[in-house]
């Protein structure tokens, strides 16, 4: 049998993707159709599962929407993320985008801190060290 169209769940990327190159190279029709869509539990639905997120030593993001999401509840929840935490990431975009939010998370504690002059507390020290964020390995 052969392939003549390839329907691809997400949305049309740029010019410069390889599934164009894949089109052109064997004579098949790519279709890109977003089917699925994620979005953020709230700050209830959260809470309703009962998990603990300090209990936790490492978090895997599989998406950069996941990363918005986590970092948007643990604000809402008032979550203070252990210095501890390790984060792994399937992508180096998705490793990007986690220490970018670690950055402006730094940044907000540091204005906070411009502003009222009061000493850092235990909490925002912690989240001002420094945190790595891996990529994961395939093997």
């Amino acid at each position: 049998m052969k392939i003549k169209k390839i329907l691809v769940s997400q949305p049309q990327p740029s010019e410069k993707s390889p599934y164009f190159d894949i089109a052109e190279k064997y004579g098949v029709n790519i279709v890109f159709r977003p089917f699925i869509k994620v979005e953020g539990l709230s700050s209830k639905e959260f809470r309703q599962q009962k998990i603990s997120l300090p209990e936790y030593t490492a978090v895997i993001f599989t998406a950069r929407t996941a990363i918005d999401h986590f970092f948007t509840l643990c604000e809402s929840l008032r979550v203070t993320i252990p210095e501890t935490m390790k984060y792994f990431c399937t992508t180096e975009a998705i490793a990007l985008s986690a220490k970018i939010h670690r950055l402006s998370q730094t940044e907000n504690i540091l204005r906070e801190h411009r502003k009222t002059r009061r000493p850092y507390s235990l909490a925002q020290q912690a989240q001002l060290r420094e945190i790595p964020v891996t990529r994961l390995r395939r093997q």
